[in-house]
């Protein structure tokens, strides 16, 4: 990649966090902010990008590097303005779509926002292998954000906003498509779930895959995380998505001022599955989930319970 901005030496980061899972020493969040900053300006070379991404593949972050990544990702793009409704924004990112189950974050996301609560999608518009919210949405009618005026519009009309990644942060964006050259995951794919777009109180949908993110996520929402910017529900993901498993109920956590409240219990293992899509490709989903607003199917009670919670906790954010 060339730029015209000066070079960022990464050397010395590199030897810090580069000495493997346990010999790695982890970054201040200042330190974390200059590197992850750079990276996103371009001024990081390709050597040590890929340097960069795989120390940190192999150590893991810590919860100032990723506070520190974070604050230097929300300040790299022009945050969003606040529509005005009784409710506070609902952030749902949607990253990873369906591989196994149907994807029913669009249902979350329009069972939300027919109630008056503002409601922006982000993530990928396509992953092949996979079915993403935005191909699901499209096929309902629902075309991607191209601008903040089309979240306000949206919003307005009682609907989701999806706005693809690269609208609304594209040197994100940039990072996040290392994966297809380097093949592994990179930091950006953690920041991603946790970004706060809004220039007030959000509430964010956040989930995790594997066990050490629900301890760092945790540790992040209660240590970590900038006060006046809203709370967030943490859960173990449905295949990766920030939407309630229809046949048995994931642990919610509810992050609020500083404290972590357990909101939702884990539900008990059941024969008694769920009525869902009977095939999990983007129309066939669509049609589904307008069938379920229609009341024609049942929706799953799980998701209605995160619906609830969604409700309760975005209208006291705006009080």
């Amino acid at each position: 990649m060339t730029t015209n901005l000066e070079p960022f030496p990464a050397a010395h980061f590199i030897k810090e966090i580069g000495r493997g899972k346990k010999g790695a020493r982890s970054l201040s969040r200042d330190d974390a902010w200059a590197l992850y900053g750079a990276m996103l300006d371009g001024r990081v070379s390709d050597l040590e990008m890929g340097g960069i991404v795989l120390a940190l593949r192999i150590k893991g972050e810590s919860v100032n590097e990723i506070a520190g990544f974070l604050d230097a990702a929300e300040a790299s793009f022009q945050l969003l303005p606040v529509p005005a409704c009784e409710y506070a924004p609902v952030l749902i990112p949607s990253y990873n779509g369906a591989r196994k189950l149907a994807n029913l974050t669009p249902l979350l996301a329009l069972l939300l926002a027919r109630e008056g609560v503002p409601v922006l999608v982000h993530g990928v518009s396509t992953d092949p292998g996979r079915v993403t919210s935005a191909e699901i949405l499209a096929a309902m009618g629902l075309a991607p954000a191209s601008s903040p005026a089309d979240l306000a519009a949206a919003a307005a009309r009682r609907e989701p906003c999806f706005m693809p990644i690269e609208t609304l942060a594209p040197k994100m964006a940039r990072l996040l498509a290392l994966r297809r050259i380097l093949g592994v995951r990179n930091s950006t794919h953690t920041l991603v779930k946790i970004l706060q777009p809004f220039d007030g109180p959000a509430l964010r949908l956040v989930s995790y895959t594997h066990p050490e993110y629900l301890e760092m996520l945790s540790e992040y929402f209660t240590t970590a995380a900038p006060a006046g910017r809203g709370d967030a529900f943490l859960m173990r993901g449905t295949e990766g998505e920030t939407v309630a498993n229809a046949n048995r109920g994931q642990q919610i956590e509810w992050f609020h001022n500083g404290e972590g409240v357990l909101l939702v219990q884990r539900g008990d293992p059941t024969d008694e599955l769920a009525e869902m899509p009977s095939a999990r490709d983007a129309a066939s989903t669509a049609e589904w989930i307008a069938q379920a607003l229609r009341g024609e199917v049942p929706v799953p009670e799980t998701i209605l319970e995160q619906v609830e919670q969604c409700l309760k906790v975005a209208k006291a954010l705006k009080a």
